[in-house]
């Protein structure tokens, strides 16, 4: 039977929280999409488009399930997949959530007109204004930092100060980072162009750029390990992979983050860049009810302190449980900004990056 490749769907069932079907994809819809109804098992059950996937999001909705027995369906792509399959769709999508990482993304899709209000007093209280919409077209469910990472043993923390630090010539050689195609470097450089300009932006892309100690290759886990391993001295990474790695079961990952610091930049002016993963409510969302009941217990404190144990990211419900890891790092201050600038940024941010020779 066709399928759509762009989209796995795993279809996830309560109590015991098996897949169905050993395996089985849904069936094809008539207008030629990939129907996410589950295909067996009756009950209710609420469907999230997601562009993480990750498995603490899984044990996250077997929890859900488990409280409420209703079932949730997970169908995964990249948010562009998803944001277009979605206003393809129209009435007939089955999305009731879209699930994704990044403020931009977030506001992309509100303009696409993908979604709809999310209104619960309860969401409310669990989520600090600053990382909810405006308009409630999404909220956030967790924070990642974009830190400085460094070697132990070769660099020490007062040696750090500021991102811009790492375009100074003693760095020369000894910076790892990935490649500019990748969304967190680019929501990066665009926080930068919101709160500094497009010139020390493009000014910082070539500083960087110009002290790499290898061309960008792999994920922030990539940069990570080539630090503990001597090809650079620092990474800019986020915080969470850091997590990931101390909590591997392959123990030369697990050993590597000993060795490895954590440095929150700019402090002392305009705040470590933060970014969000947050979800919306489909606008033609069959099951809006249940879909607000998945939303208010991710963003409860016994949500919040589940996802964050497993995921490593910082939660947003401030009564949650943070790791000890994460608390080991201390406190910092985050940069202030509007998340919607990522996205209207982004662009700029690609010109910059190849201007800058960052391939």
């Amino acid at each position: 039977m066709k399928r759509l490749s762009l989209i796995a769907i795993a279809i996830l069932f309560c109590a015991g929280c098996g897949i169905i079907g050993n395996g089985e994809a849904a069936s094809l819809g008539a207008e030629g999409r990939e129907s996410a109804q589950p295909a067996a098992g009756g009950g209710k059950y609420v469907t999230v488009y997601t562009a993480r996937h990750y498995a603490a999001d899984t044990a996250l909705f077997e929890a859900f399930t488990k409280k409420t027995g209703i079932r949730v369906v997970e169908v995964k792509g990249t948010a562009q997949e998803l944001v277009d399959a979605m206003a393809r769709e129209g009435e007939q999508s089955d999305a009731d959530l879209f699930f994704t990482v990044d403020g931009g993304v977030l506001s992309e899709a509100t303009r696409s007109g993908v979604l709809q209000p999310l209104r619960s007093d309860l969401v409310d209280a669990n989520v600090p204004q600053a990382l909810r919409d405006p308009e409630h077209y999404w909220v956030g469910v967790t924070t990642r930092a974009r830190v400085i990472v460094y070697a132990k043993d070769r660099v020490k923390p007062e040696e750090l100060s500021t991102y811009e630090s790492l375009t100074d010539e003693r760095w020369r050689g000894r910076v790892l980072v990935r490649s500019s195609s990748n969304l967190y470097n680019q929501s990066l450089l665009a926080s930068f162009i919101a709160l500094r300009g497009e010139e020390w932006a493009g000014r910082w892309a070539e500083g960087v750029a110009a002290n790499l100690a290898r061309p960008p290759e792999g994920g922030d886990r990539e940069q990570a390990m080539a630090v503990a391993a001597g090809i650079g001295d620092a990474a800019i990474m986020n915080t969470y992979y850091v997590g990931q790695l101390s909590a591997s079961d392959n123990p030369e990952e697990a050993r590597a983050t000993e060795g490895l610091g954590v440095f929150f930049p700019d402090q002392k002016a305009g705040g470590t860049h933060i970014n969000i993963s947050g979800i919306g409510l489909a606008r033609h969302a069959k099951h809006a009810a249940d879909a607000l009941k998945l939303v208010e217990y991710m963003t409860s404190e016994e949500g919040q302190t589940q996802l964050s144990r497993e995921s490593f990211e910082f939660p947003v419900n401030e009564r949650a449980e943070v790791p000890e890891l994460l608390k080991s790092w201390g406190s910092f201050k985050g940069q202030r900004i509007d998340f919607a600038d990522l996205g209207s940024y982004n662009k700029q941010a690609l010109d910059l990056f190849r201007r800058a020779g960052w391939s």
